[in-house]
């Protein structure tokens, strides 16, 4: 009766998946010789700079604008349109081979990766209004930058384009479908490297959606065993490269993850499922191991600290698995980049944190698979629990680095806002490589200590430790309960990315954690 409750609940089933397709060209071509919908063209404040006659001093502008009789030089005065972000400027134009063209605003510089996503975003929004199926992609400025960083640049507002564009309808009754096709890269090169950057655009991209999917899906529907289902299905599609252990009640217990089985075994109809995916390289040879590992709380009532009140944000609870998301996002595109020499261990302690007669009571004392004991002196404290056997299982792989990522507090939300992660690690090689890797894939990442002495907060007056410390640095203390589970000899950090997982004010994944993976797994392969 309980499978028939949980198939049926509310008879709502998903549709299919919006995911764009849409296919990047780097084409040696004029902008005014292009065919098309939009012509979009990104520029610096300067770019935007006109001489005493009125005239735009960059050449690319003038030229527009030229073909234009002047319109663009107007609007764009009449319009108050100075280049700065987040700015555009979208013209209905006639007589040439392209409907519309628009402006879009990078600020006084554009020199980083976010800039860069960011200006694929606000394109693809110009593009959805406009409801244009092509559009040509240049840049004012593309005579300022090195033949070397172009590839990357097309890369990043490629990302940024197929984010920007991507809508999840799929539980919408009238889903409308995204009419974007095709988009044609002009004025930074062409080639095989080009090629390679825009082909990895596309895998990224298609891992973020991915990982989006999971997260917006209603906990009605992804229950811990749909997400261990849908794992299954990216490992049989990869089977070349990926392969996936799903484990269930029996086995957690019999590998003695009490902590993990504390929060979900008796609180649940929908059962626990611990989730191991491994990527094996082509040819088999590995010289580096790795390990993510991700939080994967399917849906967070709080358990018998219930989330209760205006704030508590309970309906937003089914994104309590964006670690897991971000993970399996990630685990999709590197399936396809397809790396050499590293070994990659997916591991997700998936479950719910629910209200039962036969639940976790605040108190009770749990055992995680390392022997320690944890007084639950917080039931809405879950995600750390889970997360300790995860880690254990994890370092007991061999691997070399772990990388752990949760929606773990609203301290680090109220630390660093909704848009930066929270990273803590010992390890300084390991936070060099990590924070690199975010600045280079445009995704928000910062710092934050570790300090020991906070640990004195967590000791339990009965078992070996508490999960929750006092209101005060409640990220730093969920860090160092964390790293009580992680072997000395294995570099770890912690990712809190409570804040940037979710779009507050569109009610939406964003699919945050995915390109930093990617490109950290990139940089960790021979």
């Amino acid at each position: 009766m309980a499978d028939i409750a949980r198939v049926t609940l509310g008879l709502t089933r998903p549709g299919p998946s919006n995911a764009p397709k849409i296919i990047f060209v780097a084409k040696d071509l004029d902008v005014l010789e292009w065919n098309g919908d939009l012509v979009a063209v990104g520029v610096r404040e300067k770019d935007v700079e006109k001489d005493e006659a009125g005239h735009f001093k960059n050449p690319l502008l003038y030229q527009l604008n030229e073909a234009l009789g002047g319109l663009l030089g107007e609007a764009s005065s009449e319009e108050d349109f100075s280049g700065k972000s987040a700015q555009s400027l979208v013209l209905r134009v006639s007589g040439l081979t392209f409907k519309r063209v628009g402006l879009f605003g990078l600020g006084q510089s554009a020199s980083s990766a976010a800039a860069f996503v960011g200006l694929g975003e606000a394109i693809a929004a110009a593009a959805q209004a406009s409801r244009a199926a092509s559009l040509a992609l240049a840049l004012a400025f593309s005579e300022d930058l090195s033949a070397e960083s172009k590839p990357g640049i097309a890369s990043a507002i490629a990302l940024g384009i197929v984010n920007g564009i991507f809508d999840d309808n799929r539980y919408k009754s009238n889903p409308k479908m995204s009419l974007l096709q095709s988009v044609d890269v002009l004025g930074l090169g062409f080639g095989p490297n080009m090629e390679k950057k825009l082909k990895y655009a596309e895998y990224v991209s298609s891992g973020i959606v991915f990982g989006k999917e999971l997260v917006n899906s209603p906990a009605n529907i992804l229950t811990p065993g749909e997400l261990a289902e849908e794992v299954s299905k990216i490992a049989e599609k990869y089977n070349d490269v990926l392969s996936a252990n799903i484990f269930k009640e029996e086995k957690i217990i019999e590998l003695k993850m009490g902590s993990y089985l504390g929060v979900t075994a008796a609180a649940t109809a929908n059962p626990p499922h611990f989730i191991h995916l491994c990527y094996k390289p082509p040819g088999g040879s590995v010289s580096t191991k790795l390990g993510l590992v991700g939080k994967g709380i399917t849906f967070d009532s709080g358990g018998y600290n219930l989330k209760a009140g205006a704030n508590s944000n309970i309906e937003t609870m089914k994104n309590d698995m964006g670690g897991a998301a971000a993970i399996f996002g990630a685990a999709k595109a590197i399936a396809e980049l397809k790396p050499p020499g590293v070994e990659i261990h997916f591991v997700v302690a998936a479950c719910e944190n629910m209200i039962s007669a036969t639940g976790m009571r605040p108190s009770d004392i749990v055992t995680a698979s390392n022997g320690k004991t944890i007084e639950v002196n917080n039931t809405d404290a879950e995600g750390r629990l889970c997360l300790a056997d995860a880690l254990i299982y994890t370092c007991k792989l061999g691997v070399e680095k772990i990388i752990d990522l949760a929606t773990l507090t609203g301290a680090c939300i109220t630390a660093l806002g909704p848009s930066v992660a929270g990273a803590f690690t010992p390890n300084e090689e390991l936070a060099k490589e990590v924070i690199a890797a975010a600045e280079r894939s445009g995704e928000k990442i910062w710092r934050l200590p570790m300090e020991e002495s906070y640990w004195e907060s967590m000791k339990s007056g009965v078992a070996d430790m508490i999960n929750t410390g006092p209101g005060q640095g409640g990220a730093i203390t969920a860090a160092l309960f964390l790293k009580q589970f992680v072997d000395e000899n294995v570099q770890w950090m912690h990712l809190d990315i409570a804040g940037p997982v979710w779009n507050t004010k569109k009610s939406v994944a964003t699919g945050f954690g995915v390109s930093t993976l990617v490109e950290w797994v990139l940089k960790n392969a021979s």
